[in-house]
């Protein structure tokens, strides 16, 4: 990337950011004006003083060069990564106007960034050569699958006390729900947890959320109601479906995975990152479009409450790796394996669908996993409208829309897509699901780089 003289666009550098007030932050910092001393080699490094409330400015390096994504450090006392000042810092490096020339990194600079070239240097090659494993027995193994059937009946347990729950609650009436509050839903909950069993704890919260929330609440309870049902009856009956959908079972009720199958290298597209946060986990959700294989995947990493995912790679690049995917029946998840290089600039664009086309691929993707939300599409030449108190995006060849959510109507988003299509056909990628299409990314009609929407 750094090394071919590609420089990085600011929307790229701000999908860094491990939040919004790191975004807003960086953003201040991207100019001349606080920065001494700044500079970047051929190797992909750059670095500079940043002066703040101290006497003494903060030392700033960022290494690109990694194939593993960028690594950085600040004498600064943030526990964020990247701290604004490395946002802005890139950003200063991203404007391309000479604030960041080449010249040779001073010693604070080098040691840190030799040293730790050392280090996945000596990683890489201890991994080539492996290691003795230490043990080859089968207790390993045994204590494994002994566990695994401690916990699956466990989970059964559990599945069999919530249906009868689910049956109590449909024979008093869902009129006393409202009524019942949120105390009997947590129970509920929490004692899915003691079964092991996270996935059927996290529907049932979901569940306890919905009375009271305005008109047709009802209808939302009974039919989140019947898709617990159904993934509890999955459960108890897993043994007779087909393989894949035993697996989809398997996840959707919290039992781990690992990927499995061969791995599967491409240069892999980012489409969109985004990050949702609870008061426990943050999330980050990363897709990717791989154009040999034709798949769209989506990696996962996870942050305890407060920190930011470690995964993040640039939106619109193209990343040469593996990815090893995650059983189950149209399951897209995949895990990132070996990278054979940083982030590069690209002009792939996945290929695109109707809002028709869009429609029916979902109705196909739940056959295969019936609690599915989303699952993403790309729309080829559509425009965003308004539609009375919400907006559509039409197709510009034919009759067809596609409603965008709620959520994303609140969204800043929107309107950097309204502009960038200023009634023109755009390229959009994003989630089309039950409740309509979130965008996450889109591409100008005429060539062009890709604008993130999240």
């Amino acid at each position: 990337m750094t090394q071919q003289g590609v420089r990085w666009t600011a929307d790229q550098v701000l999908a860094l950011a491990p939040d919004t007030a790191s975004r807003t932050a960086g953003s201040r910092l991207g100019a001349a004006g606080p920065w001494s001393e700044a500079g970047s080699s051929d190797e992909g490094a750059v670095w500079g003083l940043c002066k703040g409330s101290g006497s003494r400015p903060y030392q700033t390096v960022v290494d690109l060069a990694d194939a593993a994504g960028p690594a950085y450090r600040c004498s600064c006392p943030s526990r964020k990564f990247p701290c604004k000042h490395a946002l802005g810092l890139l950003l200063l490096w991203a404007g391309g106007d000479g604030s960041v020339p080449r010249a040779e990194a001073p010693e604070w600079a080098e040691q840190w960034i030799g040293g730790r070239r050392g280090r996945a240097d000596r990683q890489g090659r201890a991994e080539t050569s492996g290691s003795p494993s230490g043990s080859s027995g089968s207790a390993g193994p045994e204590a494994a699958r002994r566990r695994a059937e401690r916990r699956a009946e466990r989970v059964t347990a559990g599945a069999t006390e919530l249906e009868q729950r689910l049956a109590d609650l449909l024979r008093g009436g869902l009129a006393a729900a409202e009524q019942s509050g949120y105390g009997l839903w947590e129970e509920t909950a929490a004692r899915m947890v003691d079964a092991q069993a996270q996935g059927l704890a996290a529907r049932v919260r979901e569940l306890g959320a919905i009375p009271g929330t305005g008109p047709g609440w009802p209808v939302r309870l009974l039919e989140e109601c019947a898709l617990l049902h159904l993934l509890d009856q999955g459960w108890l009956r897993r043994d007779r479906l087909p393989e894949g959908l035993a697996a989809t079972v398997r996840s959707r009720v919290g039992l781990p995975a690992s990927p499995e199958g061969p791995p599967l290298r491409d240069h892999w597209l980012v489409l969109a990152q985004y990050d949702t946060a609870d008061t426990r986990l943050t999330t980050r959700r990363v897709w990717l479009y791989g154009p040999h294989t034709g798949r769209t995947a989506l990696l996962l990493s996870y942050g305890a409450a407060g920190r930011a995912p470690e995964l993040a790679l640039p939106v619109g690049l193209s990343l040469d790796a593996e990815l090893s995917v995650y059983p189950g029946a149209g399951q897209v998840r995949a895990a990132l394996g070996t990278r054979f290089g940083p982030p590069a600039p690209t002009v792939l664009r996945p290929p695109g669908t109707t809002a028709s086309g869009a429609a029916a691929r979902y109705g196909e993707a739940l056959c295969e996993d019936p609690w599915l939300d989303a699952v993403p599409v790309t729309l080829d030449r559509v425009v965003p409208v308004p539609d009375g108190d919400g907006w559509q995006l039409a197709d510009a060849d034919g009759d067809t829309a596609l409603p965008i959510t709620p959520a994303a109507r609140s969204r800043p988003g929107l309107w950097r897509l309204v502009a960038l299509s200023g009634g023109a056909p755009v390229t959009v990628f994003g989630e089309c699901g039950h409740q309509g299409f979130t965008p996450l990314a889109a591409w100008p009609g005429q060539p062009g780089e890709v604008v993130p929407l999240c």
